[in-house]
């Protein structure tokens, strides 16, 4: 990853919604990363295809992938992140997807300030190889 983490407060002790807010930047960076590196679209397409693998209900999807290979410590913070209370919900996504994008970019800023990068890159594969975003969500 781009940069190491240090934190100076233990970040168990971290509101879901901070850890959320660096997990969204991670993904963010990756998802872009990997478009950059596998694509040769040009910036406004690049944004276009992004935000079909970060966007909330895109997030929601992708978790599902995911969830089966967490281990119990990762499903704690999941589900800490899921059950954050948010004031706002996303325009394109139900209050559900909203809450199941929470705990995924929470469990991605753990996992980021915990320093453990390998898990991150481990789980990004996951949804990389996994998750088609042109493929609608079966109900």
């Amino acid at each position: 990853m781009l940069f190491d983490a240090a934190p100076k407060v233990d970040i168990r002790e971290q509101s879901p919604l901070s850890l959320a807010f660096v997990g969204d930047a991670v993904l963010e960076l990756l998802v872009r990363q990997r478009l950059v590196e596998t694509t040769r679209l040009l910036p406004g397409k690049l944004h276009a295809a992004a935000t079909r693998y970060v966007s909330a209900r895109a997030q929601s999807r992708e978790l599902a992938l995911l969830e089966p290979t967490l281990s119990e410590e990762e499903a704690n913070v999941l589900r800490r992140g899921k059950n954050a209370s948010k004031a706002t919900v996303a325009k394109h996504a139900t209050a559900q997807e909203y809450r199941a994008s929470t705990g995924f970019e929470c469990l991605l800023g753990y996992l980021y300030l915990k320093g453990r990068n390998d898990r991150i890159l481990e789980l990004f594969e996951l949804v990389w190889q996994g998750f088609d975003p042109e493929t609608p969500k079966s109900e």
